[in-house]
């Protein structure tokens, strides 16, 4: 079940991760990299296609009240999302590190779909803590980017993810 149908959650933003499909982990060894970060995610409804390779997944750490939903997505969206790209960073002034990472974006050819919720209280009492704490995402992108060789993007900014 997609977080999207759980009223405990809140869809909050997206990311991607874009990468070549050459690189498309299996889904054990993406619960594997997940579970070395620590006791803190949860990983479930993870789903695989007929080769093993992770079609989708939804990982959860209550101690940071997040939640995130993962898709695997190929095809013509992604293809038109990197001629969208290429139009934004063009005559974009690059460093020599930065290009290397924009061109591996550029290359991709499919990407994970990275849903970010958080995880809300309907108790009375309880406060809201401010905005969300970004902290579980940003490690879950970094550890799903390095995995499939790829680049975590930021679509309303169209910053790169480091």
């Amino acid at each position: 079940m997609s977080l999207f149908a759980d009223s405990r959650y809140q869809w909050r933003e997206t990311y991607f991760v874009l990468f070549d499909h050459k690189h498309r982990p299996q889904a054990e060894e993406v619960r594997a990299a997940l579970a070395a970060l620590g006791p803190r995610l949860e990983v479930s409804e993870l789903v695989a296609n007929a080769a093993g390779l992770l079609e989708s997944m939804t990982i959860l750490s209550h101690a940071d009240a997040a939640g995130m939903d993962v898709t695997f997505v190929e095809g013509e969206e992604v293809k038109e999302q990197i001629v969208q790209l290429k139009q934004e960073w063009k005559g974009k002034k690059s460093s020599l590190k930065e290009k290397s990472h924009l061109e591996r974006v550029l290359h991709a050819d499919v990407r994970f779909d990275v849903y970010h919720f958080e995880e809300v209280s309907y108790l009375p009492d309880e406060e809201d803590d401010g905005p969300l704490d970004p902290g579980t995402l940003l490690l879950v992108l970094n550890r799903l980017a390095r995995l499939c060789h790829g680049e975590a993007l930021d679509p309303q900014t169209g910053e790169l993810l480091e």
